[in-house]
């Protein structure tokens, strides 16, 4: 990693969060091409609290391309920026391509599902959200009910008189 992008992290790291988007800022507009550099300055936005100055970065880092884990990352990002900014259905595209392309990544299914919440897509917002607490938690009282959990994670409209 290089020393202005390392510099720029630990200003972020540390909550210098408007000097780490300056420095960000220097190392995109120098290197635009360069996908990490993007990703990162999108991220800069989001934390600074300006979700729409974020997206073009965020969607040219992953057109450009990132290594697995920054894609996961930048994926989550720009489907909650685009949730956070009212379009919805940016999100859910958003969110699908990440889940088909990381569907081990229970933060992604979390995000997508707030998204269906907006989208009011309820019942498929809970079932997955369902679905993810119960394969990722530790509790051993809500484990006991792992399979009524998932019994009922997508019938929870349903009665039985």
């Amino acid at each position: 990693m290089n020393i202005k992008l390392n510099k720029a992290l630990n200003l972020r790291k540390n909550g210098n969060f408007k000097e780490s988007n300056e420095v960000l800022s220097e190392l995109v507009r120098d290197f635009p091409e360069d996908a990490i550099y993007n990703y990162q300055y999108a991220w800069s936005f989001d934390i600074l609290g300006e979700e729409e100055k974020a997206v073009p970065y965020y969607e040219n880092a992953i057109k450009i391309g990132l290594p697995s884990k920054d894609m996961e990352g930048a994926i989550l990002g720009l489907g909650s920026t685009y949730r956070a900014l009212g379009e919805y259905e940016n999100s859910k595209d958003v969110f699908l391509k990440g889940m088909e392309l990381f569907p081990d990544n229970h933060a992604i299914q979390v995000f997508y599902s707030m998204t269906l919440y907006n989208l009011k897509e309820h019942s498929k917002a809970m079932e997955l959200i369902l679905k993810c607490l119960i394969n990722t938690t530790n509790d051993t009282e809500l484990l006991s009910y792992k399979r009524a959990i998932n019994f009922y994670s997508d019938k929870l409209d349903e009665t039985w008189k």
